[in-house]
C-alpha cells in the first residue's frame, strides 16, 4: 500500500509538471500568434492602401486640349477616337482587375484570420487534468514536450505559408496593373505623336510655296533701289566737288604765290650765304699766303664795301617804309574810340594809393593789358619795388599768383601778379632790371610762396634776389654754366667747352 501511494504521488507530481509546461507552451504560442496577427494586419492595411492608390490612378480621366481638338483633321480625329477606344477598353480592364483584387482582399484577410483562430483553440484545465485511467497510465514528460514543440512548429509553418501566398498574390496583381498602365501610357504617347505629325504635314501642304515670278520681281526691285541710291550718292559728290572747286582754286593760287615768294627768299638767302662763304675763303687764302695787297685789291675791297653799304641803306629804307605803314594802321586803329575796361577803377585805385604814399615819380607806366584779360598793370622803379608790393598787400592783395622774368636782349623785366579774394580783383607789377647786373629785393618776407619762383628765376635767368633765405639753383645745379633763358645763352655755350 505504501508503495502504491508513493507511486501515485510521483505520478501526480509528474502530471502537474507536464500541465505547467503545456500551459507555458500554450502561452508562448498565443503570443507568437498575436505577433503574427499584428504583422498580417499591418501588411493588409498597406496592401489595401496600395490597391486604392492604383485604382485612383487608373480611374483618373485623361485631359485633352480643346484647342487641339478644334484644329484636328478628320484623319487625326479617327486616329484619336481609335486610341481613345483602346484606352477606354484598357481602362475598363484595369478597373475590373482592381475591383476584383479589392473584392478578394477581404476574403483573403478573413481566411487568414480564421486559420489563425483555428490554431488558437485553448486547452481547458479539465482537458489537461488527468482522469483516473490516465493517472494509472504513467505519462511520459519527454513525449509531452515533443508534442508541444511539434504543434508549435506546425502552427508557425502554416502561418508563414499563408503569409507568403498572400504576398505573392498581391505582388502579381501589382505587377499586372503596372504593366497595363505602362502600355496605356505608351499608346497615348504614340497617338499624340502621330496627331502632331499629321498636323505639321497638313500645315506644310496648306502653305503654298512662293512663286518664281514674285521672287524675280523682288530681286528686280532691290536692284533698282541700289542703282537709285548709287546715282544719288554720285550726284551729291559731284555737287560737293563743284562747290569746293572754286575755293580750292583760289586757295591753290594764293598758296602758289606764297610758295613762289618763299622760294625766291630762300634763293636769295642761299646766294648771299654762298657769296659770304666765298669771300671768307678768299680772305683766308690771302691771309695764309701773306701776300702784299695791291692798289687794285684795295679798290675792289672799297667797291665791295660801298655796295654793301648801299644794300644796307636800301634795306633800312624798306624797313622804315614798312614801319610807317604799321604806325599809320595803329594811328587809324587808335583813332577809333574804345570802351573803357571794367578793371579801370581798380587800376585808378592802386595808382592813387601809390601816388599818395610814394609820389608820382615812382610809377613809370600804368595801363590795362588787353592781352591778359584786362589786368591792371603798373611799371615801377626798382628802388621802390618792395615798398609798392608791401603797400598793395595792405590793400587786400593777399595772394601772389605769379612771379617770372623775361630777357629782352637790352634789359630784363620782372613780372609779379597779385590777387585779392575779397575784392575779386587782380593787379600786376613790373620792374625793369639791368641785364649786366640783374638784382632786386626779395619779397619772400611778404609772400612766403615767392621763395621757389625766385629760385627758378635765378636758376634760368641769373636774377639775384637780395634778402632771399635760400637762393640756389633748383633745376640745373650749381655746376651748370650759363642761364638757359637768356638771349646770349647759345653764344656762351659755344665759347664754353660743353
Amino acid at each position: 500500500m505504501t508503495r502504491k501511494k508513493g507511486n501515485n504521488s510521483l505520478k501526480k507530481q509528474a502530471a502537474r509538471k507536464a500541465r505547467e509546461k503545456a500551459r507555458k507552451l500554450r502561452e508562448e504560442k498565443q503570443q507568437a500568434l498575436k505577433l503574427m496577427k499584428q504583422n498580417e494586419d499591418q501588411k493588409s492595411i498597406e496592401d489595401e492602401k496600395e490597391i486604392d492608390r492604383l485604382i485612383d490612378w487608373l480611374e483618373e480621366p485623361e485631359e485633352e486640349s480643346v484647342e487641339a481638338e478644334a484644329e484636328e483633321t478628320p484623319v487625326q480625329k479617327e486616329t484619336r477616337t481609335e486610341t481613345l477606344e483602346e484606352g477606354l477598353d484598357l481602362q475598363k480592364k484595369k478597373k475590373a482587375a482592381a475591383e476584383k483584387a479589392k473584392a478578394e482582399a477581404p476574403a483573403k484577410k478573413q481566411a487568414i484570420k480564421e486559420r489563425a483562430a483555428s490554431q488558437e483553440e485553448p486547452e481547458t484545465e479539465e482537458e489537461l487534468e488527468p482522469t483516473e485511467n490516465e493517472e494509472k497510465k504513467e505519462p511520459d514528460p519527454a513525449s509531452v514536450k515533443e508534442e508541444a514543440a511539434d504543434s508549435q512548429e506546425n502552427a508557425s509553418e502554416e502561418a508563414e505559408e499563408q503569409e507568403s501566398s498572400a504576398e505573392t498574390d498581391l505582388a502579381k496583381q501589382k505587377a499586372e496593373a503596372a504593366a497595363k498602365a505602362k502600355a496605356a501610357a505608351l499608346a497615348r504617347k504614340k497617338a499624340k505623336e502621330e496627331a502632331q505629325a499629321a498636323a505639321s504635314s497638313k500645315e506644310a501642304e496648306a502653305t503654298p510655296a512662293e512663286p518664281d515670278d514674285l521672287a524675280k520681281q523682288k530681286a528686280a526691285a532691290a536692284a533698282k533701289a541700289k542703282a537709285a541710291a548709287l546715282a544719288r550718292k554720285k550726284a551729291k559728290e559731284a555737287a560737293q566737288q563743284a562747290e569746293t572747286g572754286e575755293a580750292e582754286t583760289e586757295k591753290t593760287d594764293s598758296e602758289s604765290d606764297l610758295a613762289k615768294q618763299k622760294a625766291a627768299a630762300v634763293a636769295k638767302a642761299k646766294a648771299a650765304a654762298l657769296a659770304k662763304k666765298k669771300a671768307k675763303e678768299l680772305a683766308e687764302a690771302s691771309a695764309e699766303s701773306q701776300s702784299i695787297e695791291s692798289p687794285e685789291a684795295d679798290l675792289a675791297e672799297a667797291k665791295a664795301k660801298a655796295v654793301a653799304a648801299a644794300k644796307a641803306k636800301a634795306k633800312a629804307a624798306a624797313a622804315a617804309k614798312a614801319k610807317g605803314k604799321e604806325t599809320g594802321a595803329e594811328e587809324e586803329s587808335q583813332s577809333v574810340p574804345k570802351a573803357p575796361s571794367p578793371n579801370q577803377p581798380f587800376l585808378d585805385e592802386c595808382v592813387n594809393a601809390i601816388t599818395v604814399q610814394l609820389g608820382k615819380d615812382v610809377i613809370e607806366e600804368a595801363s590795362i593789358n588787353p592781352l591778359s584779360k584786362d589786368v591792371p598793370t603798373i611799371k615801377v622803379q626798382k628802388s621802390v619795388y618792395y615798398s609798392i608790393i608791401s603797400l598793395l598787400k595792405t590793400m587786400d592783395y593777399s595772394y601772389m599768383s605769379e612771379l617770372h622774368a623775361t630777357d629782352y636782349g637790352t634789359h630784363m623785366e620782372l613780372y609779379v601778379s597779385l590777387s585779392s579774394f575779397l575784392g575779386k580783383k587782380d593787379v600786376a607789377v613790373k620792374v625793369e632790371l639791368d641785364r649786366s647786373n640783374p638784382e632786386v629785393e626779395s619779397i619772400t618776407s611778404l609772400y612766403p610762396g615767392a621763395e621757389w619762383p625766385e629760385c627758378e628765376v635765378y636758376d634760368l635767368l641769373g636774377v639775384r634776389f637780395t634778402g632771399h633765405p635760400d637762393l640756389r639753383r633748383i633745376f640745373l645745379g650749381e655746376e651748370w654754366i650759363g642761364f638757359p633763358l637768356r638771349k646770349d645763352y647759345e653764344e656762351a655755350e659755344e665759347v664754353s667747352e660743353w
